[in-house]
C-alpha cells in the first residue's frame, strides 16, 4: 500500500482506468461471441454486424487497451470466418 499522497491518488486512478478498460474488453468479447454464434448458425445478417465489432476492436487498439497486432489478429480471425459463409 502506498504511503505518499500522490502514489495513493495514482493507485485510485489506476484502479478506475482498469475497471473501465475491463468493461470495454468484456463488451467487445460479447460482440465477438455474438458474431461467432451467428457465423455458426450461418446467418447472413452477420456481415452487417461485423462492422460494429471491427469498429469496437479498432477503438480498443487506438486507446491502448489492446495492442495493434492483437487487434489485427482478432479482426482477421473474425473476417475469415465471415468470408467462409459464401
Amino acid at each position: 500500500m502506498p504511503n505518499i499522497k500522490s502514489a495513493k491518488k495514482e493507485l485510485r486512478k489506476s484502479a478506475k482506468r482498469n475497471k473501465v478498460n475491463n468493461d470495454i474488453k468484456a463488451d467487445v468479447r460479447k460482440l465477438i461471441k455474438k458474431n461467432l454464434k451467428a457465423v455458426a448458425a450461418k446467418e447472413m445478417k452477420v456481415k452487417e454486424e461485423i462492422s460494429k465489432t471491427i469498429k469496437a476492436i479498432d477503438k480498443m487498439a487506438k486507446k491502448g487497451i489492446i495492442k495493434k497486432n492483437t487487434a489485427a489478429r482478432q479482426k482477421s480471425k473474425l473476417q475469415k470466418k465471415v468470408n467462409a459463409l459464401k
